[in-house]
């Protein structure tokens, strides 16, 4: 019963928790930029097969990186930081990146590649991020080689894709800078696998440790009896 009344009691403090998360300016700004991936996908389409003009697509996606910007700014800036806004941050990253990503094969299918070891890179992100936090563990925040990536991802979509438009194409270059591209992203994933089994190590050490007090308190007590 007590554990019952613990569980409800826990149940409530995340449900608080999560309420006062969603009342935060950077929150909002997030599920804003999510939002702003239906027009930017729309917009890209309307240019690509009728109108030639990407101009609307790519005002949509300056808005939604400088969104970005603002969203980690008033977070700091602020003390604005939340559980759910270190998850809902980069599901907007990655959401947003994936939609950029598919548009822009559809423009340079050099993109493809790169795009697959996003996809890969990303899933299995996700499923390391879900393992910890069902044990209960904040996901460690965005490291320097994350954002890396992530800034060249975008760098090298645009060059590759402006030289197809611009019919400059390259293809030693392009492929040079997906290729350097792809090898940070890999070089990401390495790091964060390696705190991913780190921190899974710190757990079994810990559930180790806890299951031999156990048995060292009922030991005791059985000494006494």
């Amino acid at each position: 019963m007590e554990v019952f009344e613990e569980n409800i009691m826990s149940n409530e403090k995340k449900n608080e928790v999560i309420s006062k998360d969603l009342m935060t300016i950077p929150n909002a700004i997030s599920f804003f930029r999510i939002i702003l991936i239906t027009p930017f996908v729309a917009l890209f389409i309307v240019g690509r097969y009728l109108t030639k003009d990407y101009t609307p697509a790519i005002i949509v996606l300056v808005i939604s990186g400088i969104s970005d910007f603002f969203d980690g700014f008033i977070a700091r800036r602020f003390h604005q930081e939340s559980e759910l806004g270190k998850v809902l941050d980069p599901l907007a990253d990655k959401l947003t990146l994936i939609a950029v990503g598919i548009c822009m094969i559809c423009i340079e299918p050099y993109v493809l590649p790169l795009m697959i070891v996003m996809v890969v890179k990303d899933i299995l992100m996700i499923i390391g991020g879900t393992i910890i936090i069902n044990q209960g563990i904040i996901p460690p925040k965005s490291s320097w080689y994350g954002k890396i990536s992530t800034f060249m991802f975008y760098v090298s979509v645009v060059l590759v894709v402006a030289m197809a438009i611009f019919d400059f194409r390259n293809e030693t270059l392009s492929l040079t800078v997906l290729g350097v591209t792809a090898g940070m992203m890999i070089f990401s994933l390495v790091n964060y696998a390696i705190i991913f089994f780190r921190i899974q190590k710190q757990q079994k050490e810990k559930k180790q440790n806890k299951e031999a007090a156990i048995s060292s308190v009922q030991a005791s007590i059985t000494t006494k009896k």
